[in-house]
């Protein structure tokens, strides 16, 4: 299984977002250089980050985004939903678990429980949790001092 592109660079600009804002604005321009992901697609992702109430504009000279709420209560199931139609594991499955074919395939339940889990192990990371590491891996952090 794989998730698009579009959630992993949701994700990781959150992170980027996070680990460079310092309590200030930062543009999508900064993010999309330091993160080499195309400025024009970063802007949809943030407008859909902005939908889902995970980030904040602020507008005017020394503009740029903010989270929407303390990095802690970011959870990357939350990214993920925002920028993504759905998180489920097969096509035919409904976003509720259900499984949407005629006749329910012998095999619903594996999928409705690999749902599960991985919602349940996305729902267990926050935003916070991958800035620390993030941060852990900078050049120069105590981490990478031998």
């Amino acid at each position: 299984m794989r998730l698009s592109t579009k959630a992993q660079y949701a994700v990781r600009a959150m992170v980027s977002l996070n680990l460079y804002s310092e309590g200030t604005p930062v543009t999508t321009r900064d993010i999309s250089a330091r993160e080499n992901i195309s400025l024009a697609y970063l802007e949809q992702l943030f407008s859909k980050l902005r939908r889902g109430q995970i980030l904040s504009s602020v507008r005017g000279p020394g503009g740029g985004y903010v989270l929407a709420r303390p990095a802690e209560q970011i959870k990357v199931d939350q990214i993920i939903d925002s920028v993504e139609e759905t998180l489920v594991p097969v096509s035919c499955m409904e976003e509720d678990g259900r499984c949407a074919c005629t006749d329910q395939c012998v095999t619903h339940t594996v999928w409705q429980g690999l749902g599960e889990r991985i919602r349940t192990f996305l729902s267990s990371i926050s935003l916070d949790d991958l800035t620390r590491e993030a941060r852990d891996r900078l050049p120069g952090s105590s981490q990478n001092v031998q």
